[in-house]
């Protein structure tokens, strides 16, 4: 019998497990509590950044160098625009982590890269005001990925290859059950030989002793003041600014929705259930203060914010690994906030490991830790 499995949250990292999975002949059943993709969890707000020169840790590279493939993959699999190449920024102190930790990752791994001074920002991308005491990395491969149309390109070919995929369905009860595993929903119960967990902002209610939290993160659109074409991608890459020791936030060119802008971490601490979605005065107004410092251009007409989860580990990696319990169940997830852009590839190393039981990654990295 070709092997049965359960993946349970069909955003970033369940639908791209669905895909591969099936793709390899495996019977897949999907469940997702809303219809995705939604604007409830993770993976939303329009556009999210891929890069390859990962400041976080040198271990990420292959695997981001692996998603840049499958993502075009998807392209031509789905006929969707999914990836689009705009170059990107990296700003900083010369010696704060993002910039140590990227031209790290650059020289281990022979990337393409340029070191600019903030002189030469300002000219080459107008639309960014770094001040004199920071240096960029320039990277020409970095740039957007659609979100929405990632998940549901996933899904659609999910299910052309033959997964069933319920929408509207959340798991109630699950169990081990010897080697396989069952699971209750107020629809139906349903066995498995394995299990795969992509339960993002909901994994800390089904693994409550493990160190997880989720964090309340918003995403703002402004409008530029002036100059509005030095926003459009042809002049205007991704940036992320390091703008003190730890803070971040990072940005996009015009798509055709305003300028979106947001910060990487500094959020309250939540629920998913319970989160907090509407945006005050105050925080919009926080955000205008950073673009005024370092994107005067954008300082303009507020056009909307959307609230992004946020599901975090205690080092900021992430967790693909089997369950501590029940090696029959995999966890893949949290992401710490940085984990769509990898989506394509980890479907794909989830998928090999649930078919040969062999986890083909670095489990010093994404292993569990705590």
């Amino acid at each position: 019998m070709t092997l049965s499995v359960i993946v349970v949250g069909l955003g970033a990292m369940g639908s791209a497990v669905a895909f591969h999975l099936a793709r390899r002949g495996v019977r897949v059943l999907g469940l997702d509590r809303f219809t995705p993709p939604h604007p409830f969890g993770s993976s939303h707000g329009e556009s999210r950044i891929i890069r390859e020169a990962y400041f976080e840790h040198p271990a990420y590279v292959p695997l981001v160098q692996r998603a840049y493939e499958l993502w075009q993959e998807m392209e031509i699999l789905s006929g969707e625009s999914l990836l689009r190449i705009t170059g990107g920024v990296l700003l900083g102190a010369p010696e704060s982590e993002m910039i140590a930790g990227a031209l790290r990752s650059a020289q281990i791994h022979s990337l393409a890269h340029e070191v600019l001074t903030a002189s030469e920002v300002r000219k080459r991308f107008p639309a960014l005001h770094p001040p004199e005491t920071f240096i960029a990395v320039y990277e020409p491969r970095a740039g957007v990925l659609r979100p929405e149309a990632c998940v549901a390109a996933h899904l659609r070919m999910a299910g052309r290859y033959g997964a069933a995929l319920h929408f509207e369905e959340p798991v109630r009860e699950w169990r081990a059950d010897g080697d396989g595993v069952e699971v209750v929903t107020d629809r139906g119960r349903y066995s498995a030989d394995r299990m795969v967990w992509c339960l993002g902002a909901w994994l800390p209610t089904w693994l409550p002793a493990a160190p997880l939290w989720v964090e309340r993160q918003v995403m703002f659109w402004f409008c530029p003041a002036r100059d509005a074409e030095h926003f459009t991608p042809d002049r205007c890459p991704i940036y992320i600014v390091e703008f003190a020791p730890g803070d971040f936030f990072y940005g996009f060119p015009e798509l055709g929705k305003g300028v979106k802008v947001a910060r990487h971490h500094g959020g309250t601490r939540c629920a998913p259930e319970t989160v907090q979605r509407v945006v005050g005065e105050e925080e919009v107004e926080a955000m205008r203060g950073l673009l005024q410092r370092f994107l005067p251009g954008l300082d303009g007409p507020f056009m909307r914010a959307e609230v992004c989860l946020y599901t975090n580990a205690p080092d900021g990696h992430f967790l693909l690994d089997r369950h501590p319990e029940h090696p029959q169940v995999l966890v893949v997830s949290p992401c710490s906030g940085h984990g769509f852009k990898f989506s394509s590839a980890i479907g794909e190393l989830v998928a090999e490991a649930v078919r040969n039981d062999a986890i083909r990654y670095d489990r010093t990295i994404f292993g569990w830790r705590w």
